[in-house]
């Protein structure tokens, strides 16, 4: 008796859909990595990057108006001793702020893998919850 031509076919393209799937995702995704002296070492890859890039946040930079208060220590010479003084600052945006990460051997990062795995970005750096 033949089989159900019908469900080779299905059972073929099936086969070839899981196959291409797990080629077109292979390598891509975001994994947790270290920062070492010379480079980036994923946890999921054996080898070390030493040419790895770094994600930058370019943007608008917001500060808040604020005051700050302190003492001048005046020295012993002038008159009038120390002086209470206050600064002012008025709401600030400063355009094209560049925010980058500072890293450091022994830092954790949050890392995705582009063009087809080749390439490494470097996110950010991972804390504990509790910092």
């Amino acid at each position: 008796m033949n089989k159900d031509p019908y469900g080779q076919l299905a059972s073929a393209l099936y086969s070839s859909v899981g196959k291409h799937t797990r080629q077109a995702l292979g390598g891509v995704g975001a994994v947790l990595g270290t920062i070492t002296g010379t480079g980036l070492k994923l946890d999921d890859f054996k080898h070390e990057f030493q040419d790895f890039m770094v994600a930058e946040l370019p943007g608008v930079l917001s500060v808040p108006s604020s005051v700050l208060t302190g003492t001048t220590m005046l020295d012993e010479r002038s008159a009038g001793g120390n002086k209470q003084q206050e600064s002012f600052s008025n709401e600030t945006e400063i355009e094209d702020a560049r925010l980058s990460l500072a890293l450091k051997p022994g830092d954790r990062v949050l890392a995705l893998r582009v063009n087809g795995g080749n390439d490494v970005v470097v996110v950010c750096k991972v804390v504990t919850g509790n910092g």
